[in-house]
Order: C-alpha cells, then sequence, then structure tokens
C-alpha cells in the first residue's frame, strides 16, 4: 500500500468518531445540565516512546506509521451551562460547576448528574428516568418534606468521571469523591440548568469534520488513481 494511505485512512477514522462526538453534543443541546465531550488527537510518536522505555525495538512499519494520527482520549467541558427560572418546586440546579447531584440507578449503583429537573414518584424524588435521588446518607428522599434541604451534593473533577448514559456520571475512583455536610449555597431552587453546548459553534464543527473527512477521502482516491496510471503505464512498457 502506498504510505500516503496510512495517515488519509486514519484520518477518515478520527472524523467519523469527530462526528459521532459532535452530532451525540447536538442531540443534547436541548438535554438539562448536559455536559458536552470534546476528543483530542495526537500521533503515534507517544506509543512508541512509551514502547523504547519498555524495551522494544521500532520496526520500519512504526517509523513509518508514527506520524499517523489518532483519538488519544476523551474529555468533558464542564463549563456551566445557562441557568433558567422555571418556578418549578421540584426544579434544581447547581451553583458550582464541578458539583452533582447523586442518583441510584436500576442496578443500584450511585451515580452523579447535574440534571435537576426532578419529580414524585411513590413518595419518593426521582429523576427524569425514575431512579430515586439520595440524600447525603446515601437514602432516597421522601418527598412529604422539603427535599431542598435533604439533596445530597458531591464535589468531583471532571477528570474523575466517565459518563454513563446521556446525562448520568460514574466515578473512577470513589475515594477522591468529596460530599458536602449540607448543600447550603450549593443549589438554585426553582431552576435548571441548560446543556452547555452551543448550537451554532457545535454545528461549525459538524461541517468542519465533513469537510475534512471528505478532503482524505478525495485525496486517497487522487492517489488510487495515480497508482493505476502508472500501473497501465508501467505494464505498456513491458510488452
Amino acid at each position: 500500500m502506498n504510505q500516503g494511505m496510512y495517515p488519509l485512512a486514519a484520518s477518515m477514522v478520527n472524523q467519523l468518531n469527530r462526528l459521532d462526538q459532535i452530532s451525540n453534543n447536538l442531540a443534547n443541546v436541548n438535554t438539562h445540565g448536559f455536559k458536552q465531550e470534546g476528543l483530542t488527537e495526537t500521533t503515534f510518536n507517544h506509543y512508541l516512546d512509551r514502547a523504547k522505555d519498555e524495551g522494544f525495538t521500532p520496526s520500519k512499519i512504526n517509523t513509518i506509521t508514527n506520524n499517523i494520527p489518532k483519538i488519544d482520549s476523551k474529555f468533558i467541558h464542564g463549563e456551566v451551562g445557562a441557568v433558567v427560572s422555571t418556578g418549578n418546586t421540584l426544579d434544581f440546579a447547581l451553583e458550582q460547576p464541578d458539583t452533582f447531584f447523586k442518583v441510584q440507578n436500576k442496578n443500584g449503583d450511585i451515580v452523579y448528574t447535574r440534571d435537576g429537573a426532578f419529580k414524585t414518584m411513590d413518595n419518593l424524588l426521582v429523576d427524569s428516568n425514575g431512579n430515586p435521588v439520595l440524600n447525603n446518607d446515601n437514602e432516597p428522599i421522601v418527598t412529604d418534606t422539603d427535599v431542598s434541604t435533604q439533596l445530597g451534593v458531591v464535589q468531583i473533577d471532571y477528570s474523575n468521571l466517565q459518563k454513563i448514559g446521556d446525562n448520568n456520571y460514574k466515578a473512577k475512583n470513589e475515594d477522591e469523591v468529596a460530599p458536602f455536610d449540607n448543600n447550603n449555597g450549593l443549589i438554585i431552587s426553582g431552576a435548571l440548568e441548560k446543556s452547555n453546548v452551543n448550537s451554532v459553534t457545535t454545528m461549525v464543527h459538524l461541517i468542519d469534520a465533513h469537510r475534512r473527512f471528505e478532503q482524505s477521502q478525495k485525496a486517497m482516491t487522487s492517489i488510487d488513481e495515480l497508482n493505476g496510471k502508472i500501473i497501465d503505464k508501467i505494464g505498456n512498457n513491458t510488452r
């Protein structure tokens, strides 16, 4: 295979991953408390350096492909979305960007969310999926009292979070989750945080990813056509 095909093919794969990520962000532009995700791109140099440290000697193919672009990691944009007043006594927004409500999912695990659009079900405070919202003691909150003072709030760095579904997170290391004794000054009652996705900017990124994919595709087609002409010319000269 022509060596130019490797980085072009890798670039197309990267742009497909970008398209998936950007499309998911755009689809959740109206999801309460949603945090958009991004991707970081690098080359294989980092992995080759790690291999060298482990005593691995790169071969010729490694030397050729070490500049191939590769998706390195995902990251979460932690900026607070716009907070809008709803007047609903069961709607809550969080003041600080790295704080979260606690919810117990259907598997019994504690997950974290910034979506404070809660409701009542069977005399319990639940999220939009019917999962119980928890207090500081990790117990479901009964709605026959003032729920605002019972909401459990924790502080977590975004680097310690793994997204579960579209709007919930799981802590990678629970030991680094910092609970608050109370939620005084941490929540806004009767309000909701909107998604931090900017639809205009996200559409621009979506178009950019499409164009980059098409550019790599056209370049691969050009290389393939050039190879075909060379093969035909060599074949004609050998007759």
